[in-house]
């Protein structure tokens, strides 16, 4: 996924690949659309709107966060820049699913183009996507009281809370490790790029990944990530951008509810948006299509919302705060491409 770092027309294979997939993805969850756009003609459009502002209002956030994470690592870039970035990377991980590391590549590309270390922008986006898991782990926390309370707890919300749990550690892990030393990051990323080799050899005979251009992006990523040891507080502002990107998805999930007049409670809101958000990155589809269709409507009714209301407001939320995102970053991806 890394596009600036190979040839030409490879790099175009690559593009006309994520354009296959996306369409595969639309045409796969086309009775999804379909059932969303018959959904959204019920609503109350006062309600819509005002959660059509709230998404356009997140997405100017993550890309503040990513604008105050550059500037501490000693970059300057606009805002409407990061903004398109943002969204593209969305694009990525929903087409390429990786738990938010394939999105990482679209600033690495960037950042490869318009000539500023590679490596800066990887640690940008790694910290970027820590502070979301982090500001995510917050709601969950406050997610499991409110289960935990009306008893409502399941297996399936523990197993994936621990896996989720698991990936916001280990990628604290690899932040911590790159901000210490260069060089046992370089050590982690060439075992993992001789790993890569030794599966693709049957289908390449070749080495696909430099174990030496490996250690050289570590140096890089471990360059903008020392930074942490000198200026911890520095990620307190990215910490406030991706505390308030949560309250807006949630403020999203309240006003869903109010478009169509369903009965709610402040516990419902953030369990009902915990529950949301754990599946969509804990699936083993696409950002959880299909998956959240169905666990989501479930949860509802287990907090007391009625079922048909339950799947109204299921569909309204995954069109607002997935399927609009998701043609957003589509357009923004190609837009970064033709620049």
């Amino acid at each position: 996924m890394r596009f600036s770092c190979i040839m030409p027309s490879m790099r175009k294979i690559i593009l006309i690949l994520i354009f296959f997939l996306a369409s595969g993805l639309v045409l796969f969850s086309f009775g999804e659309l379909e059932n969303t756009w018959k959904t959204l003609h019920r609503s109350d459009f006062r309600f819509m709107g005002l959660a059509i502002v709230l998404v356009v209002a997140w997405t100017v956030s993550d890309g503040l966060g990513y604008q105050a994470l550059f500037r501490l690592m000693g970059v300057q870039e606009r805002l409407w820049r990061l903004i398109l970035l943002s969204s593209a990377a969305n694009f990525i991980n929903v087409v390429a699913p990786s738990g938010g590391f394939g999105g990482m590549a679209v600033f690495i590309d960037d950042a490869g183009r318009r000539k500023y270390p590679r490596g800066m922008a990887a640690a940008a986006a790694a910290l970027h996507l820590f502070l979301d898991y982090g500001a995510f782990m917050v709601v969950l926390g406050m997610g499991w009281v409110v289960l935990i309370r009306r008893n409502d707890l399941d297996a399936g919300e523990m197993s994936a809370s621990f896996l989720m749990l698991g990936l916001f550690l280990a990628l604290g892990v690899f932040i911590y490790i790159g901000s210490h030393s260069g060089e046992q990051l370089g050590r982690i990323l060439a075992w993992l790029a001789r790993q890569i080799n030794r599966l693709l050899w049957p289908l390449v005979r070749r080495d696909y990944l430099s174990e030496e251009t490996a250690r050289v992006f570590s140096r890089e990523v471990a360059e903008g990530l020392a930074i942490l040891r000198v200026q911890r507080r520095g990620v307190l502002l990215p910490l406030v951008f991706a505390l308030s990107s949560k309250a807006l998805q949630t403020l999203i999930l309240l006003l869903t509810f109010l478009a169509f007049d369903v009965a709610y409670s402040a516990g419902t809101i953030v369990a009902g948006f915990a529950t949301y958000y754990l599946f969509l990155i804990i699936s083993p589809t696409p950002s959880g299509i299909g998956v959240v269709e169905t666990l989501l409507p479930l949860a509802l009714r287990s907090l007391n919302v009625p079922w048909e209301q339950s799947v109204v407001v299921t569909l309204t939320y995954r069109g607002l705060t997935f399927w609009l995102p998701l043609l957003a970053g589509g357009v923004s991806f190609r837009v970064l491409q033709q620049k």
